[in-house]
Order: structure tokens, then sequence, then C-alpha cells
């Protein structure tokens, strides 16, 4: 292994470590001060001018991290990225979904709307048909009924009391399930892992868009660039300072929607 890591860039594209001290050095910062301004660890600022990238994590961290890196000292961040050597995340590759013809869909539709009617009809006719007889001869035995008021000086209605109505509350409505929502400014690259292992997210999103989880449904989630990222929880804007290390986010998610740090 080189001095670049083990992602493998030749000598011959190396560089870009030495135009950020050479940049930094310039602009009459230290490392401790470049650390401070993009909350980075100094390690962090040290790998990237030694181009470290096995102490950095995942080539889509070490990207963000050199183009924050750049932008701070007012250098074109394109540069910088072909001299890192350091390739980007490809999106994962869509496959194709089994094509249905749109009168497939529209028969298979009927046809289930269909079966659902005729049980439905099997059911209630035979019942309505037995209990018919029965409700006749109820309704031919009703009486009707003589209700007459009471009259005034009448000893029961003197002491009578007052009805008094309930001042209970009415209870409240069941609160709408918690989610987990995540909203992106800028790309990050996102893992997010099911409370059964399964992973749910992974790879790559662009600025804009949004992802929304439900509550139960996440155990561990990992967000690159989390400096981009807002994340709320039942409509509750989270802080993900207690769980970012070198701008990547790393917490875990409880069935009561607490967010504690995730071990490395």
């Amino acid at each position: 292994m080189n001095e670049h890591g083990d992602i493998g860039i030749p000598e011959a594209i190396a560089g870009c470590g030495r135009r950020l001290r050479e940049a930094r050095e310039a602009a009459g910062l230290s490392l401790a001060d470049v650390g401070a301004r993009l909350k980075m660890p100094v390690r962090v600022v040290e790998s990237l001018e030694r181009e470290d990238w096995s102490r950095l994590g995942a080539p889509v961290f070490v990207r963000g991290q050199l183009r924050s890196y750049s932008r701070l000292l007012g250098l074109t961040t394109e540069p910088i990225m072909v001299a890192s050597g350091v390739a980007p995340v490809a999106p994962a590759e869509l496959q194709p979904r089994t094509y249905t013809p749109p009168m497939q869909r529209i028969a298979e539709q009927l046809s289930r709307r269909l079966v659902y009617v005729v049980l439905t009809a099997a059911i209630a006719v035979p019942v309505w048909l037995a209990t018919r007889p029965h409700l006749s001869q109820v309704v031919a035995q009703t009486a009707p009924l003589d209700v007459s008021l009471p009259q005034a000086g009448d000893p029961s209605v003197e002491s009578a009391q007052p009805m008094v109505a309930s001042l209970a509350p009415m209870p409240a409505p069941q609160a709408a399930a918690a989610a987990l929502s995540l909203v992106l400014d800028g790309q990050s690259w996102v893992q997010v892992t099911g409370s059964d292992g399964r992973v749910i997210e992974s790879g790559m999103l662009a600025a804009g868009q949004q992802r929304e989880y439900p509550l139960g449904s996440v155990s561990h989630v990992v967000i690159g660039n989390a400096s981009a990222a807002h994340l709320r929880l039942g409509g509750e804007l989270q802080d993900l300072g207690a769980f970012q290390r070198a701008n990547v986010a790393r917490f875990t998610v409880s069935s009561d929607g607490r967010l504690q740090p995730a071990a490395e």
C-alpha cells in the first residue's frame, strides 16, 4: 500500500493533497483552523493533505470531504477530484419490471371485483332470507306505546333530581404514527438498515430528494455529508451533531423513537 491508502491511486495523478496544503498555507490557516471551519477532526484534515484515504472510510465520504476542503480554500473542485483519483459512486442500476399489457391488468381487476361481489351475495342473501319471517313476526306483535307526560304538582316530579351533563373531556384522537423523515440540501450517500437487519436504502441521493420511513422499521442509519441533511422524527427536527464525525452521521433508532450514537 502506498501513502495514498488502499484505493490504489497512481503516483502520476497524485497531488491533490499538496495543492490543498499549499492553498491552506497561502491563506494563513492552520490545520486546526480548517478543522474548526469544516467541523472536521484535525486528523481528517491531515489525511486529506497526505492523501491517506484508508483513514477516511468509503470513497463517497472522501469525495465529499475533498469538495468541502476545496470550496473553503476557493479552489475549483473538479481538478481536485480528478487529481485525487477517487472515482464517483455509480448509481444503482434499476432492473425493469415485467411488463403487463393494460387490457390484462383491467381484466384481472374486474375478475377480482366479480369474485368479491359473488362471495358477498352468497353470504348476504341466505342470511336475509332466513331472518325475514322472524322480523315480520316481531313487527306484527309490537304494540303502540302509551306514554303519559307528568302533570304539574305530581310529587314524583317535585322530588325528581335534576340531571347534570358530564364535563369529562372527550378522548383525544390517536396521534398519527411517527415517521423518520430525511431531506437533503446537497448530494449525500445514505444507508438505512431495517429492524430485521435488511438494508432498506443504500446509495447516493441527489440534492432535494426526500425519504420517509415508518418508526419501528429502521434500526441503523449512516448519512454522508451530514451537514446537508435535515432529519425529522414525527415532524420535529433532530440535531445530528451528537452523531456526526468527519461530516458523517451514524446512529441507531429505537422502537420508541430515541436516537443513539452507533458504534463504528
